[in-house]
């Protein structure tokens, strides 16, 4: 029961006291809420203007999400505002979600140590019941402290909601869906809390609530450590010397990256978003082949692929890598049958200069593997030959009864991933996917698995990071360069003069011509047997049949293209049209 000894005021001047509580929470906490303090025992709630600037908010926006510093008051901010709701306006359900029973228990605390310190003159509602979880007034109000559960505030109409620590409830993904329908009658949210990884709930509600974005109803309110007033460089220090970087992160400088606990470290993370262009050409039919880099003569190119069934969550992917620039030149992401995506891999092949291929072989891979095999592309990766390096020489006989492509196993797996993190944290590979960067957000350490593992968060895929594992897994950045601009300037002459296979489902779309050589577009042609082609010099027409350097375009010799044609004769980008 309210006990302070604040003197009562008197007649009209009582009345417009307590109304003025009731209309202004900021007024009723700096006048009239005490809290208590570890070492100063009970005292004034004097709110500091950023605290101010909340409960503004709240009132201001039905649906708030703060992410937070520690050591800022804002559990007793809400503890304060939470009371001042219950007692100042009827029927109102307040529920207020915490990590732990305990957790739960110390908001209630809070609330009721404000409660019992308010003089009961100001007091018109009376106390109905209490409990460790929760308080009761006459004018059907109540606050209700709970930890996380399945059931945790389902099934009743909530005015309020607060989730204190939002990002480090467990299983709290599964649980928002249910929790957001209590609202829908008018309620209000607040979800506060330090950040921990990307991906959960948190995260994407505070990114979705972006100004530029607005994915969301939500409005985001951002509290670094600065916005303390007696929060200074001492005590940012003293907090550092007693927290790892990844606390740093979390609990201070309110960094989504360096928070949770993602396989690869935040500065690689960093690394690579630093690193994020825009392909210079989309192509197929859903635009999901992303080109960063034409291909160049004498550089030698690794093709690395996931294979994923076609029709389900996971995507089939694969990496084109520059094994001399070091750098992924191209990337596709999408959902396509085996042995179609077979037929996509050999195009990027050949038009990389017989790239070697690997696609991961292990179930649906499988298929992906034979087709490739059966289409007779001249440079697949077989395990067997591993220990001559990535470039490999071997006959049709030997490889005769051998599956192309590498097995991914538990054991080497985790060699997989490790060579990723160790190339991306030396910088030996640059890597501009926006893509991919969004997957390595979400791809964790996953501590909660006996011995640890590394996988993609529930919910998301990891895909684009096997693709390139593999392809990373492969090879030890080159110290071989080549170069041969004369013949370079010829290929990017030849690639926008005709149809391509990778522009659309049934790689056939027309792509325009185009005068730059900087905005060529990539003209994976193909072509079939029988198709005609003219000279640029107006010559008569010709049949596809075996190349001579008469009919090839200039600049172009015979011997480079050798590699090109001989695959079924299907591939003309050489050829002048």
């Amino acid at each position: 029961m309210p006990k302070t000894n604040i003197p009562s005021p008197k007649g009209k001047a009582k009345f417009e006291e307590i109304v003025k509580c009731g209309t202004d929470p900021i007024y009723f906490m700096k006048h009239y809420v005490y809290i208590s303090h570890p070492k100063r025992g009970l005292i004034q709630f004097n709110t500091y203007p950023f605290q101010d600037e909340c409960v503004k908010e709240f009132e201001t926006h039905r649906f708030n999400i703060v992410l937070k510093s520690r050591q800022l008051g804002l559990s007793t901010v809400c503890a304060a505002y939470c009371l001042w709701m219950a007692l100042f306006q009827k029927e109102k359900n307040v529920v207020v979600l915490a990590t732990r029973l305990d957790v739960a228990k110390n908001f209630l605390r809070k609330v009721l140590t404000m409660y019992d310190s308010l003089p009961d003159w100001l007091v018109l509602p009376k106390e109905k019941g209490r409990t460790v979880k929760s308080i009761e007034f006459t004018n059907g109000s109540r606050i209700t402290a709970v930890p996380t559960g399945d059931d945790a505030g389902r099934g009743e109409g909530i005015s309020l909601l607060i989730v204190d620590e939002a990002a480090h409830i467990q299983g709290f993904d599964e649980l928002w869906m249910g929790l957001y329908s209590t609202v829908s009658t008018g309620g209000n949210i607040i979800l506060l809390s330090t950040p921990k990884g990307v991906g959960n709930v948190f995260h994407k509600t505070w990114i979705g609530c972006d100004l530029e974005k607005k994915e969301n109803d939500f409005h985001g309110i951002k509290l670094p450590w600065t916005v303390h007033p007696e929060h200074d460089e001492n005590w940012f220090e003293e907090q550092c010397r007693n927290l790892d970087p990844r606390g740093i992160q979390q609990e201070l400088l309110c960094s989504f990256l360096g928070s949770g606990h993602t396989y690869l470290h935040e500065t690689s993370l960093s690394y690579i978003n630093e690193h994020i262009q825009p392909p210079v050409e989309r192509l197929g039919e859903d635009k999901n082949i992303w080109v960063w880099r034409y291909p160049i003569t004498g550089h030698r190119y690794i093709i690395s692929a996931d294979v994923a069934r076609g029709d389900s969550e996971d995507y089939s992917t694969c990496h084109v890598i520059d094994t001399e620039s070091d750098e992924v030149v191209a990337e596709y992401q999408g959902k396509i049958p085996p042995d179609r995506f077979a037929e996509l891999l050999a195009d990027l092949g050949y038009k990389y200069f017989s790239a070697m291929i690997c696609p991961e072989n292990n179930t649906f891979g499988l298929a992906t593997a034979y087709k490739l095999r059966d289409m007779k592309y001249p440079n697949l990766y077989y395990e067997k030959f591993a220990k001559s390096g990535i470039y490999q020489h071997y006959t049709e006989e030997e490889v005769r009864a051998l599956m192309p492509g590498l097995s991914t196993t538990v054991k080497n797996r985790q060699a997989i991933l490790a060579k990723l993190e160790e190339v991306v944290r030396n910088k030996k590979i640059k890597i501009y996917s926006s893509r991919f960067a969004e997957e390595a957000k979400t791809f964790i350490w996953n501590t909660n698995v006996a011995g640890g593992k590394a996988q993609a968060m529930k919910g998301y895929n990891d895909d684009l990071i096997m693709s390139l594992a593999i392809g990373c897994y492969l090879y030890e950045a080159s110290e071989n360069k080549i170069d041969n601009d004369e013949l370079n300037r010829a290929m990017l002459a030849a690639w926008g003069k005709s149809t391509t296979r990778l522009a659309s489902g049934d790689y056939s779309d027309s792509q325009p011509q185009m005068n730059e050589v900087g905005a060529q577009h990539m003209a994976f042609q193909r072509t079939h047997h029988g198709s005609q082609y003219v000279h640029q010099q107006g010559q008569a027409p010709y049949f596809k049949k075996d190349p001579n350097q008469q009919n090839m375009k200039p600049g172009v010799s015979l011997e480079q293209a050798k590699p090109t044609i001989s695959a079924y004769n299907l591939y003309s980008w050489l050829f002048d049209n």
